[in-house]
């Protein structure tokens, strides 16, 4: 029976469900309740109480940072663990969460494993008094996202120069597309407002169907957009079992309308002659 209760609050449902289901199988204790944006959570925190806010950053009507900002204001979730789920891991906002009392800091993508840790870190004696009550260990069978992340094991990285086959056609932009434990180089052969469909030379690491990305693209010198997703298809370039290269089609989940203007203004740019 659950005694606990968390938050999960990001505006990519495909998220919000991957948090579900490893704090759900990992610690059947935690009861979840989710929030696609800042002020949905705001509104549900203020009916009723919770013991843990899992958020993400960037969202539309109010932002994980301005959520953080507005808890610590409130004498009831002042001392509340927060974890700030996000692909924005540069140094300037790490150091920017910390100093508005995020409790830890979680860089998208995730694996299920280390988001488990962050949730023992911050919930510490009281998560582990009610795992023992309720007769579970905190050592508990892994999630069904476990396998899939456990294949992302080594980091090797091609050349960019050398990403795509001499066959296709002109290459247009480089994306980095980052999983739990690697990333990808390569380079994008067509994308649209919901897929980017990229080609990565096939000496590297490469992920499973579904696993969670975000895809690293630069639009303009100096600004990278940073649109979070799920790997929707893996495909051989060519028709033999020797080929070079792989294509994969990202999936994106992101519902910001900063990300989706981004997008777009990329969009534009890669189609121009």
């Amino acid at each position: 029976m659950a005694t606990l209760k968390a938050l999960v609050v990001d505006d990519a449902s495909f998220v919000r469900d991957l948090v579900k289901r490893t704090v759900r199988q990992r610690f059947p204790v935690i009861e979840m309740t989710e929030a696609p944006n800042g002020r949905k959570a705001q509104s549900l925190m203020s009916r009723g109480s919770f013991d843990l806010v899992l958020c993400d950053w960037e969202m539309p009507e109010m932002s994980g940072l301005e959520l953080l900002q507005w808890m610590r204001g409130q004498d009831s979730y002042r001392q509340i663990p927060f974890i700030m789920i996000t692909s924005r891991g540069d140094k300037s906002h790490v150091i920017e969460a910390v100093q508005q009392g995020v409790s830890e800091y979680l860089g998208k993508p995730f694996s299920p494993e280390g988001l488990s840790k962050k949730i023992i870190k911050v919930m510490g004696r009281r998560l582990a008094d009610a795992m023992g009550r309720s007769g579970k260990s905190m050592e508990g069978p892994a999630d069904a996202f476990r396998e899939s992340a456990n294949l992302l094991t080594q980091k090797r990285e091609a050349p960019v120069q050398d990403a795509a086959p001499s066959a296709a056609s002109p290459v247009r932009s480089v994306a980095a597309v980052r999983f739990a434990d690697s990333l990808l180089r390569s380079v994008v052969k067509d994308i649209n407002l919901t897929e980017v469909r990229v080609i990565a030379k096939r000496d590297q690491v490469f992920p499973g169907i579904l696993d969670q990305a975000v895809v690293d693209m630069e639009i303009a010198e100096g600004k990278v957009a940073r649109l979070n997703g799920y790997v929707h298809q893996l495909q051989a370039v060519d028709k033999r079992q020797d080929t070079d290269f792989v294509a994969l089609t990202i999936r994106f989940v992101d519902e910001d309308p900063q990300k989706l203007e981004d997008l777009s203004r990329f969009i534009a740019r890669f189609k121009s002659p």
